[in-house]
């Protein structure tokens, strides 16, 4: 499985996160979260105009062991969602960090991505679990 690259951000909870052209944000699951969940089976996805806070429950993956809640890691509104999930949940097994993510976000306050975890930091999240 493809890893992200270092200019992603990623939370405690297996959410990654990469800044747009235009100041938005993508946002997905980890190839570890895939790892831990298995396959997946079905995707809630948020309705797009919502607004959510940083760390408040947005959406919920569904897998063959286990229902998942999906935490937004920024404030921020709802502007985009991938829709292609819907008939394809498995998307995110296959390609977490490209066809895999899951919605955008215009962040309202910006700076909370420099609260996120770098590549290093999330490493050593993982890392700690596995113990």
């Amino acid at each position: 499985m493809i890893e992200a690259s270092a200019e992603y951000r990623y939370t405690k909870t297996h959410e990654w996160v990469r800044r747009e052209e235009d100041d938005s944000i993508t946002v997905g699951i980890t190839a570890h979260a895939v790892e831990l969940l298995g396959d997946m089976v079905y995707v809630q996805l948020p309705e797009v105009g919502r607004t959510v806070a940083a760390e408040e429950e947005c959406c919920v993956v569904e897998s063959v062991k286990a229902a998942s809640d999906i935490y937004a890691p920024m404030s921020g509104e709802v502007i985009a969602v991938n829709d292609t999930l819907d008939a394809s949940p498995e998307l995110l097994n296959q390609d977490p960090y490209g066809a895999g993510w899951i919605l955008r976000l215009r962040p309202t306050q910006p700076d909370e991505f420099a609260s996120l975890l770098d590549q290093a930091d999330y490493a050593a999240v993982v890392a700690e679990e596995e113990h």
